[in-house]
């Protein structure tokens, strides 16, 4: 039987894991749809139109679920978590204002030009409306990363009677990890749209829909997927560098290392054993973390042993960090098979070809939850990092009530996770039936160039 205080934090990462699926979806998905207003608008060419009209639907429903789930995400600060804000609500609080402001009343307010608008106002107009919907989920992801990254290397305060105060927002807003969470955030967000636009391009493709609306999503996915993909590992690879220096306990968790090591292995697979403290069937490279960690064939990295009892729990971090990265070389041997067939002029796109797409619809999902695993339980047992602990934060809240509310979370979050599912298929299955464009196969060789 849990306590209450490991029910509670079960609970805001089940709140936290549904609500982020969306904002990974819009933020990508709002650029893109911008890609296609401006290349409708530059050729004419009615299967970017086409494409706008299907994705933008998808949009609208991603929005909606983000928003909800955002907004009742909210309220645990209040009912669990009272200690947080207590404690640095003047830091947190003015940067959800702004998330808030910005998420409502720049984002949504264009939103609903953007959905209803486009007969209704100028072309123009509306190409405007799609580019601040963008700009607007832009921000309001700043916003929030900004936050968390705070929360993960505090800088800008000062303490004054237990409590947080700002004292530089400019050190609080850009602080020492806020480059590198954007940064590898941004690019999470869109390779998990590529995938998605190209599963479910895959999808129509295989039920016979040849639409010209099809080929070129598709086509757009792939090469954006190919182009992010060695991106995000540079991007990954800065950000562990970063967190090496200011939180040597989450890398340590992520290597598996109980020990102080000089050449650390790059471990592949073990089974980490926090009661000995060993790991077990370890499988790895030589000296394979020292080098990509301090770039030095015997650079030291710190183990638990030199770091104190104070770190998080290694098996969650560990396996996590594996799952993400696996999950990104199969985007890379995907979008890259898929750009080389293009470039030899392999011709129509396969059937097994397009079943892997399909497979890989939500694999951007995948990715993005188990990196926010490691980056949140790497950081425990502190929710704001050497500042604010979790159990200091958490609030008296009997184990039964909290979970009763967690059995309700749960079982609406999988009955809503699965409706929106079926409605994005459901609206690929239909998209096809609203394109005017004349129907040709589907291949990733060179378009046209009116295309």
């Amino acid at each position: 039987m849990f306590d209450a205080l490991t029910l509670a934090r079960i609970q805001f990462a089940t709140n936290i894991s549904f609500h982020i699926l969306f904002p990974t979806i819009t933020i990508a998905l709002a650029w893109i749809l911008l890609y296609f207003k401006w290349r409708y608008n530059r050729s004419g060419e009615d299967g970017w139109q086409a494409a706008y009209r299907l994705w933008v639907k998808i949009y609208a429903v991603s929005f909606a679920l983000g928003v909800v789930s955002g907004v009742t995400m909210s309220f645990q600060f209040g009912t669990n978590w009272p200690g947080f804000m207590q404690t640095v609500g003047n830091v947190a609080g003015p940067l959800l204002a702004y998330e808030v402001l910005t998420a409502f009343f720049l984002e949504a307010t264009f939103l609903s030009i953007m959905l209803f608008g486009q007969r209704r106002v100028s072309n123009r107009t509306h190409t405007v409306a799609t580019l601040l919907v963008a700009i607007g989920t832009t921000l309001s992801a700043f916003w929030i990363v900004a936050l968390n990254s705070w929360m993960q290397t505090p800088a800008g305060y000062e303490m004054r009677g237990g409590v947080a105060h700002a004292v530089d927002w400019f050190s609080i807003v850009f602080n020492p990890s806020l480059p590198y969470h954007l940064l590898h955030m941004m690019l999470a967000a869109a390779l998990t749209g590529a995938f998605l636009v190209g599963g479910l391009s895959a999808y129509r493709w295989l039920r016979g829909d040849r639409g010209r609306d099809v080929r070129l999503s598709f086509r757009m996915a792939s090469v954006l997927a190919a182009v992010v993909i060695p991106l995000q590992f540079i991007a990954g690879d800065a950000n562990g560098l970063n967190t090496l220096q200011h939180q040597p306990a989450k890398i340590a968790a992520i290597e598996g290392l109980w020990k102080t090591e000089s050449g650390a292995p790059l471990l592949l697979f073990a089974l980490p054993d926090s009661e000995r403290r060993e790991n077990g069937y370890a499988i790895g490279i030589p000296h394979g973390a020292s080098l990509l960690l301090t770039h030095r064939w015997n650079g030291e990295i710190k183990g638990f042993d030199s770091l104190g009892d104070t770190h998080p729990p290694v098996a969650p971090v560990f396996w996590s960090f594996r799952i993400m990265v696996a999950t990104g070389m199969l985007m890379l041997l995907v979008s890259w098979w898929t750009l080389w067939r293009s470039r030899r002029g392999a011709g129509e796109l396969t059937r097994p070809l397009a079943r892997v797409w399909v497979l890989m619809t939500f694999s951007g999902w995948l990715a993005t939850l188990t990196g926010w695993y490691v980056t949140e339980i790497g950081r425990q047992p502190y929710l704001v990092y050497g500042l604010l602990t979790a159990r200091a934060a958490a609030a008296p809240v009997p184990a039964p009530l909290i979970s009763v509310s967690l059995s309700l979370y749960f079982a609406l979050y999988v009955g809503l996770l699965g409706a929106y599912v079926s409605v994005l298929f459901h609206l690929a299955r239909q998209g096809g039936h609203h394109s005017a464009a004349p129907s040709i196969d589907l291949h990733c060789g060179a378009e046209p160039r009116h295309a």
